[in-house]
């Protein structure tokens, strides 16, 4: 059941969707050849608690860390480790906060250094297809039509949709109702109401879109070892234009990307 969320509801998510915006910048700035990725986990940690919330990822359904960081042709919920960053890799932050009851959840795609110039329209492609799918994200339209709006921007350029994993609804739960995936006919699926709480989150391949899990039960990879973008925006349905709750302006104003 799609839970429709109160005024009341909606300062807490506000708040939630703000520091998580703030925390994936904070780890942003550390990013450098020669950083560990376990080490940008344990600094995202310390600053979600300095500010009075929780890890929403830690120990949520047993992921062991506060961050899923993923690498190269890593699509989603990779895990932190020893793993020095190299320059030229891409690296995935997906962050969330749980306070007040509440939850906060969103994602960027780093670039490590200098990449290369088709990594780097991966990066973009990837990101705008985001925006392509806020832009549907309207109360009377439907699911479909955001996934269908993100699948023809993102198939244009040649890159392809993962299947298995899609965005989500979420409030009091991290992962609640309905399902929004990154593909799609327009026009089917759920409609959008006034009061849904969504995140959209493009996870786009540079080729082909079969993924595997690996052993660790968590992390998905492409299967072919293409390089994977992922975006996540938190997105409020409105009588109006959508109100999107998180941002990526606290990284993109402070960060030489």
């Amino acid at each position: 059941m799609v839970k429709l969320k109160t005024e009341e509801d909606l300062v807490y998510m506000r708040e939630n969707a703000i520091l998580v915006s703030k925390t994936l910048a904070y780890v942003g700035k550390l990013i450098a050849p020669g950083v560990t990725t376990l080490a940008l986990n344990d600094a995202a940690e310390k600053f979600i608690r300095d500010n009075g919330a929780e890890p929403g990822f830690l120990g949520y359904g047993g992921f062991p860390y506060t961050l899923c960081i993923s690498v190269n042709d890593q699509v989603v919920h990779g895990f932190p480790s020893g793993y020095a960053l190299k320059e030229g890799d891409i690296v995935s932050v997906d962050c969330g906060t749980k306070m007040k009851g509440f939850n906060g959840d969103s994602a960027y795609t780093f670039p490590v250094g200098n990449i290369s110039e088709d990594t780097r329209k991966l990066l973009d492609v990837t990101k705008q297809s985001l925006y392509k799918g806020i832009e549907k994200a309207v109360a009377g339209n439907r699911i479909g039509d955001i996934g269908h709006a993100i699948q023809q921007y993102v198939e244009g350029y040649g890159y392809s949709v993962v299947r298995e994993m899609v965005g989500h609804g979420i409030g009091r739960s991290l992962h609640e109702a309905p399902e929004v995936p990154n593909y799609g006919a327009a026009g089917h699926g759920k409609k959008l109401l006034p009061g849904m709480v969504i995140c959209i989150e493009p996870m786009i391949n540079a080729g082909k879109k079969d993924i595997y899990l690996d052993d660790n039960d968590w992390t998905v990879s492409t299967r072919d070892g293409s390089n994977s973008a992922h975006f996540e925006l938190t997105v409020h349905i409105t009588e109006g234009a959508p109100e999107v709750l998180s941002t990526f302006e606290f990284i993109e104003n402070d960060i030489k990307l």
